[in-house]
């Protein structure tokens, strides 16, 4: 299998690099940080690179790419630890978008492509645990409207999101995945409360309050459950890519403090037990890297397969991920933890990227539970 990238993706990569060093240093970061944890400005810079509408039709003035081109931004993304949600509206919501059957949805893909408002996910509750099918927000039908009720948490960045994608019950139990159904809900409709508040790596999420709030039906219960798992695998797949930029800028920025710090008058990347240990670390970073290869391959399988390898995908990049970040910072010492640092943040983020869509617990399980007559592993 040839795994070299075309020279339009090399392009693509570099571009995105060039953005981010020019762009989106540590210091503009950390401006972003203490101004809200986004930068209207920032989310503007992505739109005119195209990125914002990397994955959106053509039809819709986007670029149209796959899923390997997202993978390339993603990781020069998170190489620049950027804080706008650039993947949960630009490759999660607008797969949704494209998916639904609401007419207003080609309008928001058209204004997430220019760089205006962007439309969220927000399918996660306090109850649910990652399950997707758990659902207790309620939608009535009321004559030629749909009302919703309820809460959903950690919406990322919900406090600049122009519309949020709700998966909201129409029937049956709280665990009953054909019950569920996907509504669009307007921000600043009445019943719509907005909670918002920082996450450990500087940027915002919200709670998203429901009563009797307006919402516009986007895919029906029975076709809804089938997209929302592959949004969530396409969330995965660029959470995994953004993981491996970060880590292997955070093993940059390890290996040349090892070059430069000095005990005993020597540089302590000369000592056996720590170039030992630095290189675990980048065995971790190169199986975290195959894995994110793997995944984003996978989103173009059929759902079994596709779901039970982006669940072994967050696996593997949960365990690499904790295994670098806490060798990094330890091989660090002090200055690993402190804010005025990068290496404390890209730490922070890889902290909440294991945490986003499934923790590695969760995803064990859903390896567990799709093994049939072989360990999965090799299958």
């Amino acid at each position: 299998m040839d795994f070299d990238f075309s020279d339009d993706q090399e392009m693509l990569r570099d571009s995105v690099r060039k953005w981010v060093e020019k762009s989106y240093d540590f210091e503009r970061r950390r401006a972003v940080v203490k101004s809200g944890g986004f930068s209207r400005e920032a989310w503007q810079g992505l739109a005119d690179l195209g990125l914002l509408g990397l994955q959106v039709p053509e039809a819709q003035g986007g670029m149209g790419f796959g899923a390997v081109d997202a993978m390339v931004v993603m990781e020069e993304l998170g190489r620049g630890l950027v804080l706008e949600p650039y993947a949960a509206v630009s490759l999660v919501a607008t797969h949704l978008l494209q998916a639904g059957h609401a007419p207003s949805a080609a309008l928001w893909l058209e204004g997430i492509a220019r760089g205006g408002p962007g439309v969220v996910l927000a399918q996660e509750e306090r109850h649910s645990r990652y399950r997707l099918d758990h659902v207790q927000t309620r939608a009535q039908h009321n004559g030629s409207n749909w009302r919703l009720s309820g809460t959903k948490i950690g919406v990322p960045d919900g406090g600049q999101a122009g519309a949020f994608i709700v998966s909201a019950r129409t029937s049956g139990a709280d665990d009953d995945a054909g019950g569920v159904a996907l509504f669009l809900v307007s921000k600043g409709e009445p019943g719509v409360e907005l909670k918002p508040y920082p996450t450990q790596d500087g940027a915002k999420a919200a709670d998203l309050v429901l009563s009797e709030a307006s919402g516009i039906e986007l895919l029906a219960a029975g076709d809804a459950m089938p997209a929302l798992e592959h949004a969530v695998d396409i969330g995965i797949a660029a959470l995994c890519a953004e993981a491996v930029g970060a880590m292997d800028r955070l093993v940059a920025l390890t290996v040349e403090y090892m070059n430069t710090r000095k005990q005993f008058g020597v540089p302590i990347a000369s000592f056996q037990a720590l170039r030992h240990r630095i290189a675990d670390v980048k065995m971790q970073l190169e199986l975290a890297r195959s894995m994110s290869y793997f995944a984003a391959l996978k989103l173009a399988e059929p759902a079994p397969a596709r779901r039970r390898a982006l669940s072994q995908a967050k696996v593997q990049l949960g365990q690499s991920m904790r295994f670098v970040g806490q060798q990094c910072i330890q091989l660090h010492g002090g200055i690993g933890v402190t804010d005025e640092y990068a290496a404390s943040h890209y730490f922070k983020r890889l902290t909440v990227i294991e945490m986003s869509f499934g923790d590695t617990m969760f995803h064990l399980g859903e390896v567990s539970a799709r093994m049939q007559d072989t360990a999965g592993v090799f299958a």
